[in-house]
């Protein structure tokens, strides 16, 4: 009876519906153990972010006879450089542009008040259905601006929690440095040769999924914002600097985060000129041009193997369910999970006969 694959894969399937019901069923035993990975979430996932970013330089220090340790050391002490540069000379640049803009927003608004009485008085010209969605925008402005000013406060008590754990990134990120190649051949000790040689080749997979995207991503999205910063200099958009590093961060949402970055610097460079959002747009599509067609396949190539439909697919999805943080790590979690069942796959395909039974 389960010679046949199709029997086969319709109790695997019984067997993992009926596991995921008893998880549900008996999730109270599981909650400490989900708010425990919650705590350590934010440092575990962010000095992996860094590991990954660093860890070639303290593998390319111990090829040149330095120790792992003093290693580490060194790539610590080159983040802490690159913090005090970025204190000494960004920050400031930042804070007094996102203050002067913030000073400029009652003019933007004023600006904007003006310009939709402006199209009110020049009704004749303008359809009835584009004329009640302004009209529409203007009665429930003063509702949008509630729900933008609450957004906001949820955002700063986030950035709060963040900035909590963040100070324990330096620690896990120090171990995962200096003993994380441990790691692997401490858990093989406990498997048979041939589950030990299925788990290193698991991890190999894993880690060069994680570090293709998170290294490939990295210098990608450093160039964008280094072009975006010399566009915006050179067609003197205001706050050039914050809108730079709005488009940076941004374009670690693939597809969607260029679109994303784009929009607040043709708002700014609308209401400080007209004409100056038009070439804040041509400067973001020339840095993407030269981005996807220069820089990533250079850097990234195809390591993640992932349609574009999938990709925006999962960003809809992960937008919807888990906001920012999911678009940030759908793709690196996906392409994870893809590599597992991948694996595990091949595995069972070798234990398979050579002339196997139909599915149908």
């Amino acid at each position: 009876m389960f010679e046949k694959k199709s029997i086969r894969i319709l109790v695997t399937l019984i067997l993992i519906f009926t596991l995921i019901y008893l998880v549900s069923i008996t999730r109270f035993i599981f909650e400490p153990v989900g708010a425990y990975l919650t705590a350590i979430a934010v440092p575990i996932i962010g000095a992996g972010i860094i590991f990954y970013i660093t860890n070639p330089i303290v593998n390319w220090l111990e090829k040149k006879k330095v120790p792992r340790f003093a290693g580490t050391l060194i790539v610590f002490l080159l983040i802490l450089l690159i913090i005090t540069i970025i204190i000494n000379f960004v920050a400031p640049v930042v804070q007094r542009q996102f203050s002067n803009f913030v000073e400029s927003v009652p003019k933007m608004v004023d600006n904007a008040e003006k310009l939709f009485e402006m199209w009110q008085e020049n009704q004749n010209i303008i359809p009835p259905q584009f004329e009640n969605t302004i009209q529409n925008v203007m009665d429930n402005f003063s509702q949008y601006a509630e729900r933008i000013t609450a957004s906001i406060i949820g955002v700063i008590g986030q950035i709060f929690s963040f900035v909590f754990a963040f100070f324990l990134i330096p620690f896990f990120l120090f171990f995962m440095l200096k003993d994380g190649y441990k790691f692997v051949p401490f858990v093989s000790n406990f498997l048979s040769p041939s589950k030990a040689k299925s788990f290193k080749k698991l991890t190999a997979n894993i880690n060069h999924t994680l570090a293709s995207f998170i290294q490939g991503q990295f210098i990608v999205s450093l160039c964008v914002g280094i072009m975006l910063y010399i566009g915006y200099l050179i067609i003197g958009l205001d706050y050039s600097l914050s809108l730079a590093l709005f488009g940076l961060v941004m374009n670690f949402i693939p597809f969607l985060g260029p679109f994303l970055s784009a929009i607040p610097a043709i708002i700014v460079g609308f209401f400080q000129d007209p004409i100056l959002a038009v070439w804040a747009t041509v400067v973001m599509v020339v840095a993407q041009q030269i981005e996807s067609n220069l820089i990533s396949p250079n850097v990234m190539g195809r390591a993640l193997s992932i349609h574009p439909l999938t990709v925006i697919t999962l960003i809809l999805a992960a937008g919807g369910i888990a906001g920012f943080l999911g678009l940030l790590f759908v793709i690196p979690a996906y392409a994870v999970v893809k590599t597992i069942i991948a694996h595990f796959y091949h595995e069972w395909e070798k234990k398979q006969p050579e002339e196997d039974p139909d599915l149908f």
